[in-house]
């Protein structure tokens, strides 16, 4: 089910997505009874990561929010990372990974 897309986000701005998950079937995943979360790593062997604030937007809708704060990406280095999206359903705890990619976080001139 997992969907790939590759990221672009400018070093020390605010990121803010929505996602809208699919079943297999191609039709709009109903999430009621899910949460979502989702981490950034450099490797996938990296013990560090950077965790995106993740949400259920609208569960009938399939949609999810994905976001991290100004500070947290002038916190990144430039570079390309890794980083994968999952559902949870709470009544189960059954995990699926539902987007996965790469991200590259593009370095930045202005600073405060």
């Amino acid at each position: 089910m997992a969907i790939t897309a590759n990221i672009s986000i400018d070093q020390g701005t605010t990121f803010n997505t929505v996602v809208t998950v699919t079943g297999a079937d191609g039709l709009v995943f109903d999430l009621t009874g899910y949460t979502t979360r989702g981490q950034i790593r450099k490797t996938y062997t990296s013990l560090t990561s950077v965790s995106f604030v993740a949400s259920v937007l609208s569960a009938v809708d399939g949609k999810i929010t994905l976001s991290l704060d100004a500070t947290t990406t002038a916190a990144m280095k430039p570079g390309r990372y890794l980083y994968d999206v999952e559902i949870v359903e709470v009544s189960t705890s059954t995990v699926t990974r539902v987007l996965e990619g790469q991200i590259e976080i593009n370095a930045r001139i202005t600073r405060s």
